[in-house]
């Protein structure tokens, strides 16, 4: 019989069944049954069951004194959610999870208790309610996610049942990702070559490396062995709200995106002179005493373009050209995703590694000598 999930099935007379663990009185679990004409009709039963299930087991535990501590609302555990993101994450992950929980979930689902949160009552109050918000697949994995987090949080220091939302949502696969084309490369690099300066270095840094514009704006000429011709990733910059007041931003330097952010670069002779001949004396290599305003720098880079008439390739276009360049260049994948700095090889082959039409025909041509063998004209 087919199945939808784990435990709807449509039965032979044409009915669906959904199966679920419901609690006794005595801490034992057994397994009942919901009926529909529909799939849909299913699972709002289902839905509905869970939420009357986690009041059960939450009222229970009150009455048998297992929790910690009485937290009224979802929005008291959040608080204290937050209050341990400040302290064990970075400050800018911290800022990213109160925007969205500030903007997305507090005044939603703020007042509702832990038992209530489930997928469909997810739906209800924040997806579906809001007119003034079109919530984009991302946006909808993100709040989901924090929910969830606060649910683990929950969980594992209150002692409320675990509850576990599931993403349905597919991430948007936005904008097709770009590289920049070997004819625009060309001018762009002839470019960058004439007149060379620091924001110009920067920019040839970018492509030889692939180094993100974060942290690119924050390098350091300490960060530079020059003899080992070296480049150590150590920091990172961005715009971020500070204090309480979500309209205050500052320029912040911070850790990278992730430990393995944290990297060693080999840079080419090539390169190294070229950031050889515009070294100076201040701290940071394109921003001098401050590291450089990212939002300048990629401005800056889009003025570049148009002085040379190429299409508005964005910034970080420089960083999958550089990947794409290394793989059609034969280089091993593994290394590449170390100098990119990724978790896994998987990351670099999804994200950043998109063949050349002169790589994908190099490829094809291969096939004319398979061919040829077929008709006695191979070699």
């Amino acid at each position: 019989m087919p199945r939808h999930g784990s435990n709807i099935r449509r039965r032979i007379d044409g009915r669906w069944e959904g199966r679920y663990k419901s609690l006794q009185t005595d801490n034992s679990y057994k397994y009942k049954s919901v009926y529909g004409k529909t799939c849909r009709e299913v699972k709002e039963k289902l839905e509905k069951i869970k939420v009357q299930n986690n009041q059960f087991i939450y009222e229970t535990s009150l009455s048998n004194k297992r929790y910690k501590e009485v937290l009224e609302c979802f929005g008291e555990v959040s608080l204290k959610w937050l209050e341990n993101i400040k302290e064990i994450r970075k400050y800018s992950t911290y800022i990213k999870y109160r925007s969205i929980y500030e903007k997305h979930i507090k005044d939603t689902i703020g007042c509702a208790y832990i038992y209530e949160i489930t997928n469909e009552f997810i739906n209800e109050k924040i997806f579906r309610k809001s007119m003034e918000i079109k919530y984009s697949n991302n946006l909808k994995h993100s709040i989901i996610a924090i929910i969830n987090q606060i649910l683990k949080y929950a969980s594992e220091n209150y002692k409320y049942p675990a509850v576990q939302l599931v993403n349905k949502s597919v991430k948007d696969k936005g904008k097709k990702i770009e590289i920049i084309n070997r004819t625009d490369q060309a001018a762009l690099v002839r470019y960058l070559y004439r007149e060379t300066d620091l924001s110009k270095a920067g920019i040839l840094l970018c492509i030889f490396t692939g180094l993100r514009l974060g942290e690119v704006c924050s390098l350091k000429w300490e960060d530079i062995d020059f003899e080992q011709k070296i480049i150590y990733v150590r920091r990172t910059v961005q715009r971020i709200a500070v204090g309480e007041c979500q309209t205050r931003t500052a320029l912040v330097v911070t850790e990278p995106k992730s430990i393995f952010s944290v990297r060693e670069i080999p840079i080419s002779e090539e390169t190294a002179q070229i950031l050889k001949k515009i070294r100076h004396g201040e701290e940071y290599v394109i921003g001098g005493k401050n590291p450089l305003e990212p939002r300048t720098y990629q401005n800056r880079f889009k003025r570049y373009l148009k002085e040379i008439t190429v299409r508005n390739y964005n910034f970080h276009a420089l960083r999958h050209t550089f990947a794409t360049n290394c793989i059609d260049n034969a280089m091993d994948v593994k290394s590449l995703s170390e100098i990119l700095g990724h978790a896994n090889v998987q990351i670099t082959l999804n994200r950043y590694v998109h063949p050349t039409m002169d790589a994908k025909r190099r490829q094809i041509s291969v096939l004319d000598s398979v061919y040829g063998q077929f008709c006695g004209n191979g070699k």
